[in-house]
C-alpha cells in the first residue's frame, strides 16, 4: 500500500467525500480521486460505496482502514521522533487552543517568544474542538480537557474561576436574578455543547429550567460579546470579565472552576522550538493559579 494513496484513502474515510478529503489534505479533488482509484487498482478491491450521502467504506475498506491507520501512526511517530532530535530554535510550531485562551494568554506569550526567538514561526489555530496531537494536527494544545493518552504530556497551567455575568443594561431592564425559581423571567446564553463542568442546564450551579435560552454560542469571545450586548446571563472567566465596566458579576459567591492544561506529545518534549513555545505559554499563565 502506497503511503501517499493511503493518506488520501484515510482522508476520504474521515470526511466522507472527495471534496472534504481534498480540503483536509489541501489538494484538488481530481488528485484525491486519482489516488483512490490507484489504491483500489493496486489492492484489487473496491474500498467505498459511492452513495448520495457520501463515500461509505465497504468491508474491504474497513480492513484497509485499520492497516492505513497503522501506517499513519508509524509515519507520525517517525516524524515526531525526528523532530524530537532537533535542537534548533527555528521552524514551525503548531498551537491549538480556544479563542479566549489565545486572546488573553497565548498571543501575549507569542509576543515575548517572538522577541526572544524570531526564527520560530507559530501557526495558531482556535477552535472548541479537541485537537488530535497524536495525528499531528498540532504540536501543542492549551485546553480545559486533560488528555488520557499515555503518549501525551499534560501540565496544569491554571485553575480559572468562572462566574455568572450580565450587562448593566440587562440588569436595569430585567432586574438581578435570584437563585430560586430556576431563573424564571430571565434570558440565558449558553454554549452549544457543555465545556468541562459547565452544564448547559445550569448557570452558576442554579437550574435554568424556567429561563429562556436567548442564544447558543460556540466560543468564549462570542459569549463575552453576547453578555456585553445585554442578550442575557452567561458564564465567563472572571479574569476576562472582572475589569469590564459594562459587566456585573451576579452571585459572586458562586464559582465554577476549570483547569487549563498545556498538552504536547512526549516525542516532541525535547524539541527546542516546541519547548521554547511551551515555556513561553507556561510563563504567561504564572500567577493565575
Amino acid at each position: 500500500m502506497n503511503w501517499d494513496d493511503a493518506r488520501v484513502f484515510l482522508a476520504i474515510r474521515r470526511a466522507g467525500t472527495l471534496r472534504g478529503a481534498a480540503a483536509l489534505l489541501e489538494v484538488d479533488q481530481a488528485t484525491a480521486g486519482r489516488r483512490l482509484a490507484a489504491l483500489e487498482a493496486a489492492l484489487g478491491a473496491r474500498l467505498f460505496l459511492r452513495t448520495p450521502g457520501g463515500y461509505v467504506p465497504t468491508p474491504a475498506g474497513d480492513l484497509a482502514g485499520a492497516a492505513a491507520e497503522r501506517m499513519e501512526q508509524a509515519a507520525d511517530q517517525l516524524q515526531r521522533q525526528m523532530q524530537g532530535m532537533d535542537d534548533k530554535l527555528c521552524g514551525v510550531v503548531r498551537v491549538a487552543t480556544s479563542d479566549t485562551m489565545a486572546s488573553f494568554y497565548v498571543i501575549p506569550a507569542l509576543r515575548a517568544l517572538r522577541e526572544a526567538h524570531p526564527d520560530i514561526k507559530v501557526v495558531l489555530g482556535t477552535s472548541t474542538q479537541v485537537t488530535n496531537l497524536t495525528r499531528r494536527e498540532a504540536d501543542i494544545a492549551v485546553r480545559t480537557v486533560k488528555p488520557t493518552s499515555p503518549d501525551l504530556i499534560a501540565r496544569r497551567l491554571a485553575r480559572r474561576q468562572i462566574g455568572v455575568y450580565a450587562s448593566r443594561d440587562y440588569l436595569r431592564r430585567r432586574g438581578e436574578p435570584t437563585v430560586d425559581a430556576a431563573l424564571k423571567g430571565h434570558d440565558v446564553i449558553r454554549y452549544d455543547r457543555p465545556i468541562g463542568p459547565l452544564d448547559g442546564g445550569r448557570l452558576g450551579g442554579v437550574s435554568t429550567g424556567n429561563a429562556r435560552v436567548a442564544l447558543e454560542v460556540n466560543s468564549g469571545l462570542m459569549m463575552l460579546e453576547a453578555v456585553r450586548a445585554g442578550l442575557g446571563l452567561g458564564e465567563l472567566a472572571v479574569l476576562m470579565a472582572q475589569d469590564d465596566p459594562e459587566l456585573v458579576r451576579v452571585w459572586p459567591e458562586r464559582t465554577e472552576r476549570l483547569d487549563v492544561w498545556l498538552v504536547l506529545h512526549a516525542d516532541l518534549n525535547r524539541t527546542a522550538r516546541v519547548r521554547a513555545v511551551a515555556d513561553a505559554i507556561i510563563a504567561a499563565f504564572k500567577g493565575e493559579d
